[in-house]
């Protein structure tokens, strides 16, 4: 039988841990442990906590694309906890989001990756994104249009470009992320990649780049001559 938190010495337990030793100090499983507050009678938060790190393959990547009903799969992870675990993964996500600096130039398609794979990396659904750049290829701002499923997810080229023109951006980049992981650009891919080009050079604003992001790696179409 695991002791309970309340047991430990005092220096050990994990929030006067944080408090005394600042929060780099605690590994994932005592983090989680303190959102998951209290074990149950039988197992302490930091042993809940360890056995959520096992159920996603101790990769906080994976435990990110888990949603309430996978949280709750774990005995002694109920609705207010499994809710409380998703909101504060979803706030460090949001966190990446707020995190990257507009007026950053980009040089390459490493530069337009290390902005999205935060953001996209480990979604469970297909999202796109457009990255809005002036004469410079710095960044005036970047936006979610639209969000999918699992497979897919639906681009309205004209959307685009209105967003482009009231930027008043001179290029832009898109981006979305392929959750089954495979960076093969699919033909609904190519073709939409294709009309926005078309789209851009008709309103005097250049297509530099559309990047596919899945959990480690990334495409370019660029990079591959496919634009």
């Amino acid at each position: 039988m695991s002791l309970k938190i309340t047991d430990w010495a005092v220096e050990d337990r994990p929030r006067e841990k944080l408090i005394n030793m600042g929060v780099a100090s605690l590994g994932d499983a005592e983090l989680l442990g303190i959102l998951i507050s209290s074990g149950t009678r039988d197992k302490s938060a930091v042993d809940l906590g360890r056995e959520l790190l096992a159920l996603a393959g101790n990769n906080l990547n994976t435990l990110g694309k888990l949603d309430v009903s996978d949280l709750r799969k774990l005995r002694g992870i109920g609705p207010a906890r499994a809710v409380t675990i998703a909101a504060a993964l979803e706030l460090g996500r949001r966190r990446k989001l707020a995190e990257s600096p507009e007026a950053v130039q980009i040089k390459c398609s490493r530069d337009v990756a290390e902005i999205f794979q935060p953001l996209l990396s480990d979604l469970p659904h297909e999202e796109f994104w457009i990255l809005f750049l002036n004469r410079s290829n710095r960044v005036i701002n970047r936006m979610k249009l639209s969000q999918g499923g699992v497979s897919g997810t639906v681009t309205d080229v004209r959307m685009v470009m209105k967003k482009a023109i009231e930027y008043l951006a001179s290029g832009i980049i898109v981006c979305h992320n392929h959750p089954s992981g495979n960076l093969n650009p699919s033909e609904s891919d190519s073709k939409i990649t294709q009309k926005i080009k078309d789209a851009g050079n008709l309103m005097d604003i250049q297509l530099l780049d559309h990047i596919i992001i899945s959990d480690k790696e990334y495409y370019s179409f660029a990079d591959n001559g496919s634009l």
